[in-house]
């Protein structure tokens, strides 16, 4: 796997994308296995994406859904994403130790408890609370199972 020249990424991630290329980038043989790979790993990257927004879709697990359907289907979007200045790091962290930055988690809590707290308010059913409150519990719980380094 061949990283230009002008990506700016840190020496650490660079050494391991350099040492790991061959491990992680395994385009399949099929040109549409590849193509499916490359869909799947496009709808997981805009579900990531929405998951900055809505309060029930995860992030981070979308990211690294794509990762994977990109190093499978797409040289370049794999690129893109392993050089990108917010994915890049939250995949290399996963990667290399199975946790995620200190940052990301604490972020990962605020959210949670804002977007639930809100949604709480909002709905009018008593029973839709309660569902939300079990949701954002549950939520929290497989949050807190993440190791942090």
């Amino acid at each position: 796997m061949q990283l230009s020249e002008h990506n700016e990424i840190s020496p650490d991630r660079q050494e391991f994308l350099n040492s790991q290329g061959a491990s992680l980038l395994c385009l399949h043989h099929s040109p549409v296995i590849r193509s499916l790979y490359l869909g799947a790993g496009c709808t997981a990257l805009m579900l990531g994406a929405l998951g900055v927004i809505l309060p029930i879709l995860p992030t981070t697990p979308f990211v690294l859904l794509a990762a994977a359907c990109f190093a499978r289907g797409s040289e370049r979007f794999h690129n893109k994403l392993m050089t990108n200045r917010y994915t890049g790091p939250i995949i290399l962290e996963w990667r290399l130790h199975r946790s995620i930055p200190r940052k990301a988690k604490r972020l990962a809590y605020i959210m949670t408890a804002l977007s639930f707290s809100i949604s709480i308010l909002i709905v009018p059913e008593m029973w839709q609370k309660i569902m939300l409150a079990t949701i954002a519990c549950i939520l929290t719980f497989f949050l807190a199972r993440i190791p942090v380094r």
